[in-house]
C-alpha cells in the first residue's frame, strides 16, 4: 500500500496514510466529533511523538495506557477526546494483534467479497456498520481494495461521485463538497427535529 491521500490536508500526514494500513484505520477511527483532516493528521502526530515514523501495532497495544494518553494530550491534542480515544486506538490495535499478528493490511488483503470485508471491518474496536461503509469505500475508491461486491456492501458511500465521505476526498474542492453535504444533513436533521418540537 502506497499511494498518495488527501484527507489530512497535510503532505506529512497524508504520505504516512497512504503508506501506512495501520494509519489509515486509525485516522478513521479519530474520524468523529472533529473535522476530518484533524482526524486524519492524528496518525501522523502519533507516530512524531511516538519517535518514529509509522505505526506499529504490537507497540501501541503494549504502551502504558496511562502514558499513551497522556501522547494524545499534549498540545496541540490528537483529538477533542485524547483519553478516551487513546484507549480506542489501544483496542483496535490490541484486536489486530490478536487476530491478525498486528498486520493492519492483513483485514482486507485476502477478503473474497465486499460483504466479507465489510463484516471484518464490522468486527473492529471503534468502527460501526457506517465507519465500516465507509472505509471500505475508501478502499475500493482510493486505495484499489475492490472484492467482488464491495460497491455494494460500502451501501451509499460505495457510489460513484457521491461525495458523502472521506472515500470521495482527493483534494480542497472535493473537501468542499463533502464538507456541504456534512452541513446539509445536520440542517435538515435540525430541521426535522425542530418540526417535531413545534408539533409536539
Amino acid at each position: 500500500m502506497d499511494v498518495t491521500l488527501h484527507l489530512a490536508q497535510d503532505p506529512e500526514a497524508d504520505a504516512l496514510l497512504g503508506r501506512s494500513p495501520l494509519a489509515a484505520l486509525t485516522g478513521m477511527l479519530l474520524d468523529q466529533q472533529i473535522p476530518m483532516e484533524w482526524a486524519f493528521q492524528g496518525p501522523a502526530t502519533i507516530a512524531r511523538r511516538l519517535g518514529t515514523d509509522d505505526l506499529d501495532a504490537h507497540e501501541i497495544a503494549a504502551h502504558d495506557p496511562e502514558t499513551f494518553a497522556a501522547l494524545l494530550s499534549e498540545k496541540p491534542a490528537v483529538h477533542r477526546y485524547p483519553g478516551s480515544m487513546a484507549k480506542r486506538i489501544q483496542q483496535l490495535c490490541q484486536y489486530l494483534v490478536e487476530h491478525y499478528d498486528g498486520d493492519a493490511e492483513a483485514v482486507w488483503r485476502d477478503a473474497d467479497s465486499g460483504a466479507e470485508l465489510l463484516k471484518r471491518l464490522d468486527r473492529l474496536p471503534g468502527f460501526g456498520r457506517q465507519k465500516a461503509q465507509i472505509f471500505l469505500a475508501l478502499l475500493g475508491k482510493q486505495l484499489g481494495v475492490r472484492p467482488e461486491g464491495w460497491r455494494e456492501a460500502a451501501g451509499a458511500y460505495g457510489e460513484a461521485k457521491s461525495y458523502r465521505s472521506v472515500a470521495d476526498i482527493t483534494g480542497p474542492a472535493s473537501l468542499a463538497k463533502v464538507r456541504a453535504y456534512k452541513q446539509e444533513l445536520k440542517a435538515t436533521a435540525k430541521a426535522a427535529k425542530a418540526a417535531k418540537t413545534a408539533g409536539a
